[in-house]
């Protein structure tokens, strides 16, 4: 007699979803029902379930659930997402989930976010933390304090102090006594990444880290180059490539490589053939001993 009615008063407030539920236990900590095996799902058009929503216990009040051990799933047309956290509690009205303890994001695409809470919005596609957040696809792997973005992490702004190791392959590798395995970016923020667009950006003061040099700047556009013979298509960020095209930097641009500095308004870095471009103003300061002796008196 209890299942009924709680499954009734859900559906009313969630026509489109299903909810499943086992093992009810009389309520407590003023909680009106304590169950276990709970599962919530979505449905779209023609009945295609879009999400799912599952947890080991869950307690049940009038406007939230409180979750734990959940494991969330979203089914998209070209990537699938999971989201698992220790626990979280879901708003019934706004159906909006907060996650907290060992946050995970996976997508089919080879992307993952950890973290230790979120804010997942599903109907706008959206998830948001203030804690440090640990961003991991294909050749970049980034750390920064806070972080929001598209679910699938297509889109994703780290918020401040990012620091981001970017493996480099054999094409854009550096040759000489300049190669490195990684280019290490960091920042203030925020930072930005849209992987549909093939482009990165990283705000104020802003430095490269690469064996023997550094580079430092305002802003700084790395663009990575999309995989050859492939056609990228609306949400597909699988056909990005882990090569980088060029680096471009704008605003007090310093480029620093042993004890010669140079300095410009822009500088634009081009992978192919590892040419550094210095416009607006460039100055070159070179350091050297070399004929630096006081003049004889002869």
């Amino acid at each position: 007699m209890i299942f009924r009615p709680l499954a009734l008063a859900c559906a009313c407030m969630l026509p489109a979803y299903s909810l499943c539920l086992a093992d009810i236990t009389p309520p407590m900590q003023n909680a009106d029902q304590q169950i276990s095996d709970f599962s919530l799902s979505g449905f779209g058009d023609r009945g295609k379930k879009t999400w799912d929503l599952n947890g080991k216990s869950a307690d049940i009040f009038e406007e939230t659930i409180r979750l734990k051990d959940i494991v969330g799933n979203m089914y998209g047309e070209t990537e699938n997402i999971k989201l698992t956290a220790k626990k979280g509690d879901f708003d019934k009205k706004e159906n909006k989930m907060h996650l907290e303890d060992d946050v995970v994001i996976t997508t089919s695409s080879g992307a993952r976010l950890t973290t230790n809470s979120l804010d997942w919005d599903r109907k706008s596609n959206l998830v948001k933390t203030n804690d440090i957040v640990n961003i991991e696809r294909k050749n970049m792997t980034g750390l920064a304090q806070g972080a929001v973005g598209q679910t699938d992490l297509k889109q994703v702004r780290l918020e401040r102090d990012v620091k981001i190791d970017i493996a480099l392959t054999e094409a854009s590798k550096p040759q000489g006594d300049m190669s490195k395995n990684k280019l290490t970016i960091t920042c203030d923020g925020p930072m930005s990444v849209d992987y549909e667009k093939n482009v990165a950006r990283f705000s104020n003061n802003v430095r490269v880290d690469r064996e023997g040099s550094q580079i430092y700047s305002d802003v700084m556009d790395v663009y990575f180059s999309q995989k050859s013979g492939q056609t990228q298509s609306a949400g597909d960020s699988a056909v990005m490539s882990s090569n980088i095209e060029k680096i471009v930097c704008k605003g007090n641009v310093k480029i620093v490589r042993g004890e010669n500095v140079s300095y410009s308004d822009e500088a634009v870095y081009t992978m192919s053939d590892r040419k550094i471009t210095l416009l607006g103003k460039p100055r070159l300061v070179i350091y050297s001993t070399e004929g630096m002796d006081a003049p004889s008196g002869n």
